[in-house]
């Protein structure tokens, strides 16, 4: 009888043992199944956002052949090659608003999808709104000083600089 209580203890063990195994191996599926989730979520909103500029009436027709040649990736204009913030879609301008309006605490993720009218409890909708920011960043309208804070950039202390301190000489 002794042996026969055994082996089923053993068999049992080994039955935890394999289902502890399996339970691993579904969590590190799920995690990998939510990340392609979220960055389809994020590819869909990106392509949606570019084909709404695109089928945008434009403003202007000397605006017209630059965003044709920039493509939907580029749907937000390098600071470098725009004049203002104006030039930005209306999306992108409320971001920079908001991003003026936070000072230097910085625009969050969260407050950006309200901003956007979207809803802040919607997890792919704050990573979307994430996205745009960090798209801001790319090019050079925001930085994010710290993780998860955008803020406007400082100016250019280059041209300040010929002026000012560094020449003091003078």
């Amino acid at each position: 009888m002794r042996a026969v209580l055994e082996a089923r203890q053993k068999a049992a063990a080994a039955q935890v043992e394999d289902l502890e195994a399996e339970l691993e191996r579904v969590r590190a599926a799920l995690a990998e199944a939510e990340e392609v989730h979220r960055r389809r979520v994020i590819g869909l909103e990106q392509y949606l956002e570019a084909l709404a500029e695109e089928n945008a009436p434009a403003d202007g027709a000397g605006e017209v052949p630059r965003r044709k040649a920039v493509g939907p990736r580029r749907a937000v204009p390098h600071r470098r090659h725009a004049s203002e913030v104006a030039e930005l879609s209306p999306d992108y301008q409320a971001l920079m608003a908001a991003a003026v309006d936070a000072g230097g605490d910085g625009l969050g993720a969260r407050r950006a999808a309200v901003v956007l009218g979207w809803d802040s409890a919607s997890a792919s909708r704050v990573e979307g709104a994430r996205a745009r920011l960090k798209r801001l960043v790319e090019r050079g309208w925001l930085v994010e000083a710290k993780p998860g804070r955008f803020t406007l950039p400082e100016p250019p202390l280059e041209q300040d600089a010929g002026a000012g301190r560094p020449g003091g000489g003078s």
